[in-house]
């Protein structure tokens, strides 16, 4: 609880993965990845609740060893095109109800207990309805552009970024999967963490943003948790 307002914390953890395999459970310097999520929601000093949605028995009894709640979602909700927002929906259903939601991807195992009060003082801060996590991008996306079939550069970057170095471009973030806070009335009412009004980033480091979706995202977060 913060400010006498309430905060639960789901952390949706499917069994299946194309691109890395059971990532969820993968051992990251000794703990499977799912609990790493799971111990910084139960550090935090606000979240009152932990819970861990999925559809596989491994996953959810790892989570609830290491001290989450769990929740068995439908096989409905277990497939690769089932929407972010109808697990939580299904998570939020089946418990009685919280001013917020917070919403730890298990992916993002470089992001701590600290980072998710700091994110929930923000919210008090701005008195804002949502808040979601950002990092700033390694390159600007205005040295990026489309390629056609033949490969031509012509046009590939406007005129005014040519002339500038790159450490003068405007800054650009990204979303980097972390932290999704949301009032939960709001969330509900439009279905989405992005709400039309009243959000605002939470800036973190581009090392605490790691979100693992292949191997080389698991090398990275192993190499940084062995060296800091």
């Amino acid at each position: 609880m913060y400010k006498n307002k309430t905060f639960l914390a789901i952390i949706p953890a499917r069994g299946g993965s194309k691109r890395l395999p059971r990532k969820n459970i993968l051992v990251l310097c000794g703990k499977p990845l799912v609990v790493w999520s799971v111990e910084a929601g139960l550090k935090s000093n606000y979240i009152d609740r932990v819970v861990v949605s999925s559809d596989d028995d491994e996953i959810l009894e790892i989570s609830k060893q290491h001290g989450a709640e769990t929740i068995k979602r439908p096989d409905g909700l277990a497939s690769d095109t089932a929407g972010s927002f109808d697990v939580i929906e299904h998570a939020v259903n089946n418990f009685e109800k919280y001013d917020y939601i917070v919403l730890l991807q298990p992916t993002s195992p470089l992001r701590n207990a600290r980072h998710i009060d700091e994110a929930i003082g923000l919210l008090e801060e701005k008195n804002a309805d949502a808040i979601i996590s950002v990092a700033e991008m390694d390159h600007s996306p205005l040295w990026a552009n489309t390629l056609p079939n033949d490969g031509s550069m012509k046009g590939f970057l406007r005129d005014e970024v040519l002339s500038k170095r790159s450490q003068d471009l405007e800054k650009f973030f990204r979303l980097n999967g972390a932290i999704y806070i949301c009032k939960t009335d709001k969330l509900l009412e439009e279905k989405s963490f992005f709400l039309k009004e009243n959000i605002f980033a939470y800036k973190m480091d581009r090392k605490s943003s790691v979100d693992i979706d292949e191997e080389i995202d698991f090398e990275m977060a192993k190499y940084i948790k062995e060296h800091s």
